[in-house]
């Protein structure tokens, strides 16, 4: 019997990796000479790079995929662009930015999205990642403020999603009244469905006032314990106003500086996109995403006066953390209110946070000066005291001040910010970017962030989750020698001084990564991925604990054809190798297929994915890079051997609405439970449907 199941399950395999070879043969003998171009959507596959690399810090990467996805669906006209706007697009260098603005004002306005290639430093790759996000469009005049107009020309947007496993799962199972009075966190207390609304108000990009309202799936939503969403968020933001450059009231992001001192953005990542080392994106922004942690609510203003912008802030919101009548010991910021554990640390203390920036700003010159203090509503923090956190922060109030500085001169720039924290210690982050006209980029940047530097609301550089503990080396460049080929690498070099959690002793590490993209054959880009990351960690002997590096080597093989105008095929081979030193190494690889169809015209666009993975164990696991809902950012991954088939249709019943439904399915072959905790499924397959309604009017 063991020999006869044992050959079914072959055969499972070998079907359905036949099924998604099949479709990979399909790319190669499929011909069209359409002329229509199709946007990639190039910055997802982005996403999905630095999201392998963010595992400690997804809230991070969700950020990012929050503004993109937004910007996406609400493109910028070239012809009446601004720098600010510009900075918002990651994959822009300031130089890049420099050169767009400059040929606009030298050639006017843009006729053809296609005049991007005439700009100096701008190469194809780089075009292509940034085409979604922009368009040329006429210049409309300056609309006053007025009822009439808001009413008019004002845009309104809805949105509406609705996510369920259909798997029940143990936190949802019934369990008698005598255990959940002993054991009362063995249960969620609400449904099994995750919902969401947003809705929002534009005007000419100068006014925008938004809601959004959550609940997480196990959080209750209309029973004893709550009634309604679980989380709720809203906001207005005026632009350019006279002197008021920005004025924010209710929920808001902000960022100055690199981040050492304060800053809600994207962090910083190591990737194939040099431009991804520098934050450029400075004041305040609306906070219109579902994270329940990383924003301030209260009012905030930015005046510029000649070439000085002068900004101000206050907030005081609540927070979850498990804390006493005197005491926080410890934050929680998953924003789950899930189990009556959970409820208990729901938004029981206050954060209050003053502070302000100065800046000047030239065209090859900036400087700003940011401080803030901030407290815990009468509360001290205090963790339990650990070896590894002796230097974390503790008492009642702490303040942050920073200077940030850059400096252009021809194709060079150097930026950077210092900064202290009360106790005296210091932060310190600074660079040399430079470009030549031949296509080559560089970047080198050093940091050094004391192990007693304590900044709450700090956000940098960093291969560690908080600006503390860590020295190191970034060196990354980019050479496009010839018209259809692209060479991208990087080093991270980097030490924590002092002990970290799980590991015993001070360690170091080091990270590489070598990318090439290559676009000559017709309709057919090529992307070639190396990466190499070696950390120190603690492994546990027969008689004791030893400090050893931790090797693991990803490779990535991705092919993306575009036959015609309503067709893509993106086919991607993925290996992870993990060697902690002490036994033999863990493996894990991945075979995807994604097609996408959208025929111009038709009502109608769907996107379908497949994979199979294998692995040895968690370490080795991969990821699974699939279409998504709009702000619905997701790339799972997975360990063991299984498949995972998805399909994402969207039905436009006009221009301005659509419904789009997501179902996906994960089977496994070597286990019988999938996941743990209440979490935990029985069986071998995990089924999620997901739909989405949007409506802008």
């Amino acid at each position: 019997m063991k020999a006869t199941h044992s050959s079914v399950k072959d055969h499972h395999r070998i079907r359905w990796l036949l099924i998604i070879w099949s479709i990979t043969l399909l790319i190669n003998c499929y011909n069209s000479y359409s002329q229509e171009v199709i946007s990639v959507d190039k910055w997802m596959d982005y996403i999905e790079e630095i999201a392998e690399e963010s595992e400690e810090n997804p809230e991070s990467i969700e950020k990012l995929y929050n503004d993109l996805s937004y910007l996406s669906e609400n493109p910028l006209n070239l012809n009446r662009i601004t720098a600010e706007q510009l900075k918002q697009i990651p994959f822009l260098s300031d130089i890049q930015i420099l050169n767009i603005l400059d040929y606009l004002k030298k050639q006017g306005e843009f006729v053809s999205i296609y005049e991007l290639k005439n700009i100096r430093f701008l190469d194809v790759e780089t075009i292509e990642l940034i085409l979604p996000f922009i368009y040329v469009g006429e210049i409309d005049k300056t609309r006053p403020f007025t009822i009439k107009n808001l009413l008019k020309f004002g845009t309104n947007e809805f949105l509406l999603r609705y996510d369920r496993c259909l798997n029940e799962k143990k936190g949802y199972k019934e369990l008698p009244d005598s255990i959940l009075q002993q054991y009362p966190n063995r249960k969620y207390v609400g449904e099994p469905f995750y919902t969401s609304l947003r809705y929002s108000y534009s005007f000419d990009n100068r006014l925008q006032v938004g809601v959004v309202a959550e609940k997480d799936a196990g959080e209750a939503f209309w029973n004893s314990y709550n009634k309604g969403y679980d989380f709720y968020s809203v906001h207005a933001l005026l632009k350019d106003l006279g002197t008021i450059r920005t004025l924010a009231i209710g929920d808001y992001k902000i960022s100055f500086g690199q981040g050492l001192v304060i800053s809600n953005d994207f962090t910083p990542s190591r990737s194939s996109i040099l431009s991804q080392a520098e934050r450029r994106n400075n004041g305040f922004r609306r906070h219109y995403s579902t994270n329940e942690n990383d924003f301030f609510r209260g009012v905030a203003s930015t005046l510029s006066v000649g070439k000085f912008d002068v900004s101000a802030f206050y907030s005081n919101r609540k927070a979850d953390a498990t804390a006493d009548e005197y005491t926080i010991s410890s934050f929680k910021t998953d924003g789950l209110h899930r189990t009556e554990g959970d409820l208990e640390k729901k938004r029981n203390i206050r954060i209050e946070t003053i502070g302000g920036n100065i800046r000047y700003v030239s065209p090859r010159f900036l400087i700003g000066v940011t401080a803030l203090t901030y407290s815990f509503g009468g509360l001290s923090v205090e963790p339990e005291l650990k070896p590894y956190n002796i230097f974390y922060f503790r008492g009642k109030r702490n303040t942050n001040i920073g200077m940030d500085y850059t400096w252009r001169h021809r194709q060079l720039v150097f930026f950077g910010e210092t900064a202290l924290s009360e106790n005296s210690a210091l932060a310190t982050l600074n660079a040399f970017q430079w470009s030549a006209s031949s296509g080559l980029k560089a970047i080198i940047l050093h940091r050094h962030y004391d192990r007693k530097y304590q900044a709450f609301c700090g956000n940098a550089f960093s291969q560690n989750s908080t600006v503390q503990n860590e020295d190191g080396l970034y060196i990354s460049m980019q050479w496009a020698p010839f018209a259809y080929w692209r060479f991208s690498g990087y080093a991270d070099f980097f030490r924590f001084p002092w002990i970290k959690y799980g590991i015993d002793a001070p360690s170091s590490g080091q990270e590489y990564m070598i990318q090439t993209d290559f676009n000559r054959i017709r309709n057919t880009t090529i992307s070639a991925r190396y990466r190499f990351r070696q950390r120190e960690k603690n492994v546990t002997g027969e008689n004791e604990v030893m400090i050893l590096p931790a090797d693991q080597h990803r490779v990535r093989l991705q092919i993306t054809h575009k036959p015609s105008g309503i067709m893509i095929f993106r086919t991607s081979i993925e290996g992870n190798i993990y060697d902690d030193n002490k036994s033999s190494s863990n493996r894990g690889w991945v075979i995807s297929q994604s097609i996408g169809w959208k025929k111009t015209n038709s009502p109608v666009q769907a996107d379908m994915y497949a994979a199979y993975f294998h692995t040895d164990d968690y370490n080795s696991r991969v990821y699974s890079n699939e279409k998504n809902m709009l702000y619905s950012f997701y790339i799972p991954s997975f360990y063991g051997e299984g498949i995972r088939l998805s399909t994402v249709l969207r039905y436009n019943f006009t221009k301005k609405l659509y419904v789009s439904v997501k179902a996906a399915w994960a089977h496994y072959y070597d286990r019988e439970i999938i996941s743990s905790g209440l979490e935990e499924i029985e069986g071998r397959d995990k089924i999620d449907l997901y739909a989405q309604l949007r409506w802008k009017f």
